[in-house]
């Protein structure tokens, strides 16, 4: 349990001057019951090395130090916050581990054993690239539960043929399973943002891509969601070339006049397969 001796988290933004950085994305998230809320979102931590990106005064970390979490390792690049993260760990005793760095720098999984979860409000200006990176290594993961913007949230959730659907949609989807488990507006923050927010977890399926199918996946999605507008054959002959495009869809008996957005996960997934199998000299067979 949190010592009750804690300061205000009020007192410890005053005394590090910790004022939100637009610069580093931040916005901190101070109300115990909803920080509480998004612990529960992560299910059952007994045993498990959580990790948190951007703790900043330590709000959502207090909450995670309160769980029966096994080990709270925080990863925070202002040096603000580290010391402030510093003075919580000298009063929170052993279980909280403080790690000064920039998370795009950072292999997660080697800072903790197994089973490893990351819990984070996630700085807003890096939350996606975070999130990639993760997702190509989610076989390390038992859960991630993570706030993003909720335009963002929605987009990791959409399902085929809506407009949220697009790239960052079939990564996710692929790799794990999505829910969007909470919203919460502007003046739930300090200071507010301009948007609405939404928690998400992930939980990772068994079964993952090896990391060359997931590159593999990476190119064709940019492929085709970057002219959405524009048929498959289009767009995919703007990213693989048009030779290529045309031996894929036909391959894998993808109608050429669709778009990339009325995909599935599973069409993807078998055209990625295809394409890596293409790339090394063991599928689509010139005609």
């Amino acid at each position: 349990m949190t010592p009750p001796t804690l300061p205000p988290l009020s007192e410890v933004i005053a005394r590090h001057e910790l004022t939100a950085r637009r610069s580093l994305g931040q916005h901190f998230l101070l109300d115990p019951g909803l920080l509480a809320r998004i612990v529960r979102a992560a299910g059952a931590l007994e045993g498990r090395h959580v990790i948190e990106i951007g703790p900043g005064p330590g709000g959502l970390t207090r909450a995670l130090l309160e769980s029966s979490a096994a080990s709270v390792s925080v990863v925070e690049i202002d040096r603000r916050a580290v010391a402030a993260m510093q003075e919580l760990a000298a009063l929170a005793g052993p279980r909280l581990h403080v790690i000064a760095g920039d998370a795009l720098r950072l292999d997660l999984p080697a800072l903790v054993p197994p089973p490893r979860q990351i819990v984070a409000n996630l700085p807003y200006n890096v939350a996606t690239p975070l999130l990639i990176a993760w997702l190509r290594q989610a076989a390390a993961f038992e859960r991630m539960t993570l706030m993003f913007q909720q335009e963002v949230a929605e987009r990791l959730a959409a399902a085929p043929d809506s407009e949220a659907y697009g790239r960052l949609s079939v990564l996710a989807q692929w790799t794990c399973a999505v829910a969007l488990e909470l919203r919460l507006p502007p003046s739930a923050f300090t200071p507010p943002p301009k948007v609405f927010s939404a928690v998400v977890s992930l939980l990772p399926h068994a079964a993952q891509p090896e990391p060359a199918l997931f590159a593999t996946m990476e190119r064709l999605t940019a492929a085709a969601f970057g002219q959405r507008r524009k048929m498959l054959r289009a767009a995919l002959r703007g990213g693989l070339g048009a030779e290529p495009a045309a031996r894929l869809l036909a391959a894998t008996g993808i109608d050429p006049t669709r778009r990339a957005e009325t995909l599935s996960v599973a069409e993807f997934d078998r055209m990625a397969r295809e394409l890596a199998g293409y790339a090394a000299g063991t599928c689509i067979s010139p005609r």
